[in-house]
């Protein structure tokens, strides 16, 4: 079965949206937070030697320690001298100026990270921005995330196009890592702090509530970012779900696959796929995340649920049945 035609309707009506003018509310922005963002980048591989590398890595013990691993070497001699070899290696040093290139001027994402931590800190009050680094990790790490520390991987956000690329990633992931995917990607990650979920519900819907809640979290923290940059579709993608929606959701239906527990079947619909063959070759793949996210943002809708409410409960029977979802 081939996914239908969009209709021109349909897309005019997409393009006008995402050109609408979109601004946060007074309530997110005046918030009293500021974020702390330090290019570790530029101290690292800027005159890299033993005693600069050495000084930059005392003015960053939880840096050392918890991301280059520090403890792990047998003494901080080694440690340094291997750090200084990374940082001096011809290839890390091409990366590194093309990172310089595209990453000149970070102002933009700096505000847009910092938009988004007053997002939550109006939602959760007692959030506290963790300290943000931007780094190289040599495409071993996107994001690395703790409570207290955020550390991106800045070579993984170049440009989707660019000659460097995670050599590891196919293709249909790879477009996802760039610019205007960094914020959205991170803000995600943030979501699982909040994002309560039943271990022991070990059914398709509970995955698809899952992914649904984290994306519905990043929208309400990004609300002026396009739906295609939160769930790493296309615009195509988006409007080809939507004018489809319901064949999608059918074909759920007719095969009883909400209640489905075999991790095979699950990673057929929520797994990274450059498609969902089940339904079509045109159909994206993770559109069991897709469908989740729409249950979610009806259920929303459709209840008297804050965020925070709906972060926290872990019953997705309860938000299936009460969202009432119904196709477009």
């Amino acid at each position: 079965m081939r996914l239908r035609n969009l209709f021109l309707l349909l897309l005019l009506t997409g393009c006008a949206r995402s050109s609408e003018k979109c601004s946060l509310p007074i309530e997110i922005t005046s918030q009293p937070l500021s974020v702390e963002l330090i290019r570790l980048e530029r101290l690292f591989f800027e005159d890299v030697t033993i005693d600069r590398v050495s000084a930059v890595v005392d003015s960053f013990p939880q840096f050392a320690k918890s991301y280059l691993l520090e403890d792990e070497f047998e003494s901080r001699e080694s440690f340094i001298e291997e750090i200084v070899q990374l940082h001096q290696d011809p290839g890390m040093q091409e990366l590194y100026q093309e990172v310089s290139i595209h990453f000149a001027d970070f102002s933009e994402i700096e505000e847009a990270i910092e938009n988004a931590f007053k997002g939550i800190r109006y939602y959760y009050p007692d959030f506290q921005p963790p300290m943000v680094y931007t780094y190289l990790s040599g495409f071993t790490n996107d994001i690395y995330l703790t409570r207290d520390m955020i550390v991106i991987s800045l070579d993984y956000f170049l440009p989707s196009d660019h000659r460097f690329q995670p050599v590891d990633l196919p293709q249909y992931i790879r477009r996802r890592y760039d610019r205007d995917h960094l914020v959205p990607t991170l803000i995600t990650a943030i979501s699982a702090w909040y994002n309560e979920s039943d271990l022991k519900d070990n059914t398709l819907l509970a995955e698809m509530i899952f992914y649904g809640k984290s994306y519905h979290f990043t929208k309400q923290i990004l609300p002026c970012t396009p739906d295609e940059f939160i769930i790493g579709y296309t615009h195509e993608d988006i409007l080809a779900c939507y004018a489809n929606e319901e064949i999608i959701y059918a074909h759920f239906i007719e095969n009883e696959l909400f209640y489905e527990t075999s991790p095979f079947e699950i990673r057929k619909y929520t797994g990274e796929a450059p498609f969902t063959d089940e339904i079509s070759l045109d159909a994206p793949g993770r559109i069991g995340r897709w469908l989740g996210w729409n249950i979610v943002d009806d259920y929303r809708q459709n209840n008297a649920v804050s965020l925070p409410e709906l972060m926290a409960n872990n019953n997705v029977v309860d938000i299936f049945r009460r969202s009432g979802y119904r196709p477009r």
